[in-house]
């Protein structure tokens, strides 16, 4: 580890504290209803977006309502980004002519795009059209992001509210959450991107001549586009040539914004924010890698306001920010020493560290950042492919993701998650002192606790059950690329990040087949929606309960020593659910490497 990267990791959460309360004190107003910085300017196209779909604003919901509101939306978004894949080649905006994506594929990133996961299976600058891109793909960024933030409002006001039979109404959070936060942060975020270089125009895409022509094994496709199988299952490739190259364009940079600010993650290009018209200047990477948590922080700040007690908040933020930075500089530490296999040939790594699949221009500190960063929030994003860190560096984003992804998370499904887990803290510490526990003025009984225990199961079996039977499955062992602990690695990141909704993947596993599009878009479903509803169903509990007042055998939720037990609870949960699973992967992998 190097001085210049450890500062420049310090100057990452430095810049994200400050940024903390001044953010989340402004959403806090905007879901309030109280006047805010964009009231006067937005508040008019508030009102006229209401009339317009017919939304009442002043009807609340119960919480079925409102999550059956979430379910019908989800619905609404698969059906339309569905339909512009499969009859893509029909729309305009396609100066590619790429061909309709098959419906396996579209089933997948539909799914992908609707849950906030955007995992993706294909290569976006070679399938995607620019409307594919822009009304299906950029809008559900938007739309998916703030359906997670909605739901974590009306959550916030199960705590709140006394003796109440609603949560508040889905139309108006989600639409707040667009209009007030999501858009405008885009906009100032876009301006930005494209004045370092990131592009934004809708040009054909250009070939440039190659200097010096490189031959390669390249995968046969058959005619819809689908990668072509030998007897053994595997890809088939056929020698090739490359003389020239195709210089991707598009309307990258807007996407890209929203990508980052709503913890979706889907790149525009292929190899995400490795590519230099996603992530062109270290400015862009440091800013975008800040985007990433940056709404999903604030928000800490924001439950703590709505809740009156803003020290709530910054409890969960410290839990949060003790449990990635170790981690985070565990993942930097492992990248900087030799690799194991690198030792065997007789040869060192110089002192920039293991720079496989990184980029030169932005160096392990900043791939690690990123991995880390991306994988504790459900973003997905990368500049480094994951696939190519060491085994326990590899170790670390994988074992982000299957905490949960409470440590930041998605924009809103993070801190919902995190909600969950100091619930299960107090019920925990309730048992130990044998009195009934508290949160926030609310008795945690019984329902709470069935509810927050399918909030932490449901995505553990996702992972844990996809894994075992694509292991098993002739057509899950054909996508491997790697054998052994590091092919099963593969496999296991892959549906770690499907059933939490993060994104990223391994990169060495092919999961453009029916087999695994299929199965990773049901365990996207589940992961996403499966959570949801106890989540709001806990809302809906703790509304209808009258407020406790605080008493002598209360256990305070904004001390230390809370945060030290909440963080205990989750990573208790963590690895006892997973340290099996990741001893066959990357831990088996790494004392292979050594012997």
């Amino acid at each position: 580890m190097t001085g210049s990267g450890l500062f420049q990791i310090g100057l990452y959460f430095a810049v994200l504290v400050v940024l903390v309360k001044p953010l989340g004190s402004y959403m806090a107003k905007v879901y309030e209803g109280t006047p805010n910085l964009l009231s006067p300017l937005l508040r008019p196209v508030e009102k006229l977006l209401y009339r317009i779909f017919g939304v009442h604003s002043e009807d609340e919901m119960p919480w079925k309502t409102y999550a059956a509101s979430v379910l019908v939306f989800s619905v609404l978004g698969f059906i339309v980004v569905y339909l512009l894949q499969v009859f893509q080649d029909h729309l305009p905006l396609n100066p590619q002519g790429f061909p309709a994506v098959s419906w396996h594929s579209s089933f997948n990133t539909a799914v992908s795009f609707i849950t906030n996961t955007n995992w993706q299976g294909y290569g976006g600058e070679s399938t995607m059209s620019y409307l594919t891109q822009m009304a299906g793909l950029g809008v559900q960024n938007f739309l998916s992001a703030a359906a997670g933030m909605a739901v974590l409002i009306a959550l916030i006001r199960g705590f709140v509210r006394r003796n109440a039979k609603t949560i508040g109404n889905f139309w108006v959070d989600s639409t707040r959450s667009t209009l007030y936060i999501l858009l405008p942060l885009s906009i100032v975020f876009t301006i930005v991107l494209v004045s370092q270089g990131v592009v934004q125009n809708f040009k054909s895409y250009r070939t440039a001549s190659l200097m010096q022509t490189v031959s390669y094994d390249k995968p046969v496709v058959d005619a819809q586009g689908n990668t072509v199988k030998d007897a053994a299952g595997k890809d088939k490739t056929e020698p090739a040539v490359m003389k020239e190259q195709q210089i991707p364009f598009g309307p990258a940079a807007s996407q890209i914004a929203i990508k980052q600010l709503g913890t979706n993650g889907g790149g525009f290009f292929n190899v995400n924010s490795a590519h230099p018209f996603e992530n062109p200047t270290p400015l862009a990477n440091f800013l975008e890698t800040l985007a990433i948590i940056l709404i999903s922080g604030a928000l800490c700040y924001t439950f703590g306001k709505m809740a009156g007690d803003t020290r709530q908040g910054w409890a969960l933020l410290a839990a949060m920010l003790i449990i990635l930075i170790p981690l985070l500089i565990f993942c930097y530490y492992s990248e900087t020493l030799d690799a194991p296999y690198v030792k065997t040939l007789g040869a060192t790594l110089n002192a920039s560290g293991n720079m496989e699949g990184k980029e030169v221009r932005l160096g392990v500190a900043n791939s690690a950042l990123w991995a880390a960063v991306t994988t504790a929030a459900s973003n997905g994003s990368v500049n480094a492919m994951h696939d190519s860190f060491s085994p326990l560096g590899g170790l670390i984003p994988l074992f982000l993701m299957q905490l949960g992804e409470i440590i930041f998370g998605g924009v809103g499904s993070g801190l919902y998650g995190m909600i969950v887990f100091a619930i299960i803290s107090v019920f925990v510490a309730g048992l130990m002192v044998g009195r009934t526990p508290e949160y926030l003025g609310k008795k945690i009984e019984s329902f709470e606790m069935k509810m927050s225990s399918l909030v932490i199961l449901i995505p553990a079996v996702c992972v844990l059950l996809g894994t075992a039977v694509a292991v098993v499955a002739k057509a899950g062992v054909a996508g491997i690329a790697n054998p052994g602990a590091h092919g099963f690695s593969e496999i296991l990141y892959a549906f770690s990040s499907c059933a939490n909704n993060n994104g990223s993947a391994f990169a060495g596993l092919s999961a453009n087949t029916p087999f695994y599009n299929v199965s990773l878009g049901i365990v996207m479903l589940l992961g996403r929606f499966g959570v949801i509803i106890p989540v709001l169903a806990i809302a809906g509990s703790l509304a209808e309960k009258k407020y406790v007042p605080v008493g002598s055998g209360t256990l305070p939720t904004h001390t230390p020593l809370f945060v030290v037990f909440l963080i205990g609870i989750i990573i208790i949960v963590g690895a006892l659910t997973f340290l099996p699973s990741l001893s066959l992967g990357p831990i088996a992998e790494h004392l292979t490497a050594i012997k």
